[in-house]
């Protein structure tokens, strides 16, 4: 009964909660006894864990469509009467590609779903945040800080997220609303299975995946969901912060160059 009473009677929107990180953040803050709102461009994904987990709503809704994220607002409101947190977990990693495989049009694309649909919510729900002292949670990722190879748009997205979450804790700090960011780094889920299928060797690729982090495993959404609770509803002297959920994946030195160079090479000057 402890768990249930963490975050009890507070309401919870979570975008991009059908699946992955998203639905493992949802269970977590049902377990914690809040009333949580599902929102999701995937129907069928957000309807199955309405039906699953009493106590959540799902709301359909693409958060690039500011008329959307409006009616997600007004209409959680209008159930339940107030906000108090706000998880803008939705995004999306592309396939690895090379910079000169990029396009404008699909690093825009990018930059609507992964930052400004973060953007968008954030701003329309803090007129209710303010009221509830409530706060802010954006996933971001640990790239964001560490850069990924073939992901420049991925990267420059996340790391626009931790930079806009800092920002954003100063201007809010006055009102009493906290905002945060959980920089996950391989967490299970069908998108990072998605990323792997494309590559030549999944197996190779998933093995690589669980290997980069000194504990031996990849994370779980529970433990994401976990350190969403915990920012939501302990960590109150906590503002402005990136908590990293990586299993260490940042920590040491590591092999990242594709070829050697020989230590009697001359330096080439700048």
């Amino acid at each position: 009964m402890a768990t249930r009473s963490r975050y009890a009677g507070k309401v919870v929107i979570v975008t991009g909660g059908g699946r992955g990180i998203g639905a493992g953040i949802v269970r977590a803050f049902v377990e914690s006894g809040a009333q949580v709102v599902i929102c999701d461009k995937d129907e069928l994904g957000g309807q199955a864990l309405e039906q699953e987990l009493p106590g959540t709503v799902f709301l359909l809704c693409d958060v690039t469509q500011e008329e959307d994220v409006r009616t997600l607002i007004s209409e959680t409101v209008r159930r339940f009467g107030s906000l108090d947190c706000v998880v803008n977990n939705a995004g999306y990693h592309p396939p690895p590609q090379w910079p000169e495989e990029t396009s404008t049009q699909g690093f825009r694309q990018l930059l609507e779903l992964n930052l400004l649909g973060t953007y968008t919510l954030t701003k329309l729900a803090l007129p209710h945040l303010r009221k509830s002292h409530g706060n802010v949670i954006n996933i971001s990722s640990l790239v964001g800080g560490i850069g990924q190879s073939q992901a420049v748009p991925y990267v420059a997205t996340k790391g626009a997220v931790t930079a806009m979450t800092k920002a954003l804790a100063l201007d809010e700090s006055q009102y009493g609303v906290r905002v945060n960011c959980i920089s996950p780094g391989n967490i299970w889920t069908p998108l990072w299975e998605e990323l792997a299928a494309s590559t030549p060797d999944p197996k190779a690729t998933v093995r690589e995946g669980t290997m980069a982090q000194p504990l031996g495993r990849m994370g779980q959404p529970a433990e994401v969901g976990a350190a969403a609770v915990f920012l939501a509803s302990e960590a109150s002297f906590c503002t402005g912060i990136e908590l990293l959920v990586t299993g260490g994946a940042e920590l040491g030195y590591g092999c990242k160059a594709r070829w050697s160079v020989p230590l009697e090479a001359p330096v080439t000057p700048f």
